[in-house]
């Protein structure tokens, strides 16, 4: 079983990825553009080989304009073969499998005939992309059904008969997904029937539009593991939680380790691998690796600590305190306690008094380097904060650019400025 995450990294140096407007699209600037996003691909990559993921989404926005033949013309698959090869490399190093996810505007059922021609141009940039890493039939391309469009009986005709029309290199790597408004995963399996697709199950989706409500997670991916050929490899399936006091369907800011514990006890033996669908991306990830790890390592929880303790001071000093102790058995790994301790401080919003209070731990790595003019700047900006009469982001700000100017690495290498 793998454990992954799709797209963009939290905390991870030189992984953001860059795009443009299509006025400015020219050959040189996409040129540039996918040279950078290529490389930040390559750091996302060893991040996640040196944090046991080996399993990773790649973001459909990597080529700007790919499958818009009129805006970018470069041959991009051969004019950077040097750098594909030296990614497809790394991800068979790291025996991780790598899939993509394109957009909701790729709609093969659409009644309109553009429409469609446009979704088969992507899902052929897609294919190309993962074809170009030379990655097996293993690396998917998800894709939702599409829309209902008043008969959704027709629609899913459309669908299945648009699918035969695909070349074989988009079919081997296509699998179709349950959504959480128009088809369930009983009709996913009813398509996947028809064409062969493999299906991909989501259970937070599931949950929204579901077409049997008593059945279990565990039941469907059984299910759904049966449209699964070898050359598939291993059944892949979403995985999300409900973010509480948001729209329905709004993915949680963190994986909550108890209730994916819950869900994970009840498919661990199902040999199947788990995209999480969340907003701290790698984090929630290196979570849940952490959490599975059998005879786990009490140093990966001393490394996560480091990342994550002025988080957590920045918001309570008895968490803080009681993490610091948690931690002092070097023969332990509490993972889940560990864990339910970084949840319950990130549950809570930093005040003036515990804000400042981390900052100033922070401030004590550059405090005797500061010259007297930003010493008095700092000072005064926590005074504000403490008075009310600034926020503790503008504080932050400040803070960060000279533990940059300082070069504090340690610093900028924790979490403590993405919060």
């Amino acid at each position: 079983m793998s454990i992954g995450y799709p797209c963009i990294t939290v905390g991870v140096a030189d992984t953001k990825q860059k795009t443009c407007r299509k006025a400015s699209a020219t050959e040189e600037h996409l040129s540039s553009l996918i040279e950078h996003n290529l490389t930040a691909l390559k750091h996302i990559i060893e991040f996640n080989g040196h944090h046991q993921i080996r399993l990773f989404r790649i973001s459909s926005d990597i080529i700007p304009f790919a499958s818009d033949k009129e805006v970018n013309t470069l041959n991009w698959s051969e004019q950077f073969f040097d750098q594909f090869q030296e990614l497809g490399q790394l991800i068979s190093q790291y025996k991780m499998r790598v899939s993509m996810h394109p957009g909701q505007y790729t709609v093969l059922n659409s009644p309109d005939e553009d429409v469609v021609k446009r979704a088969i141009a992507d899902l052929e940039y897609h294919t190309l992309f993962l074809d170009s890493l030379g990655v097996d039939s293993s690396s998917k391309l998800i894709l939702h059904v599409g829309g209902v469009y008043g008969d959704k009986g027709s629609a899913m005709d459309r669908f299945v008969e648009v699918y035969n029309s695909l070349s074989e290199n988009i079919k081997d790597r296509l699998v179709i997904e349950n959504d959480d408004r128009s088809y369930t995963i009983e009709e996913v399996l009813t398509i996947s029937e028809r064409t062969g697709a493999p299906a991909v199950y989501d259970n937070l989706h599931n949950a929204i539009n579901s077409s049997d409500d008593s059945k279990s997670d565990a039941h469907w991916i059984k299910k759904a593991k049966q449209t699964w050929k070898t050359r598939d490899g291993r059944q892949k399936t979403h995985y999300s939680q409900q973010q509480m006091n948001n729209r329905t369907g709004s993915h949680s800011k963190f994986i909550a380790i108890d209730e994916f514990m819950k869900y994970y006890s009840e498919v661990e033996e199902l040999d199947i691998d788990i995209m999480l669908e969340v907003k701290d991306k790698n984090l929630s990830a290196v979570k849940c690796v952490l959490a599975t790890t059998k005879n786990g390592d009490i140093k990966d929880l001393y490394d996560e600590w480091n990342r994550y303790k002025y988080v957590v001071l920045e918001r309570s000093q008895d968490i803080y305190e009681s993490i610091q102790s948690l931690l002092q058995n070097q023969s332990s790994y509490p993972v889940i306690p560990f864990y339910r301790l970084i949840e319950a401080a990130l549950d809570e919003e930093p005040t003036s008094t515990t804000g400042t209070n981390a900052a100033n731990q922070v401030w004590g790595y550059i405090e005797n380097s500061a010259t007297e003019k930003e010493q008095d700047k700092y000072r005064k900006l926590v005074q504000e904060v403490k008075n009310e009469e600034s926020t503790l982001k503008k504080l932050k700000t400040y803070l960060k650019k000279l533990i940059k100017k300082y070069d504090q690495q340690d610093i900028l290498d924790s979490l403590y400025f993405e919060f």
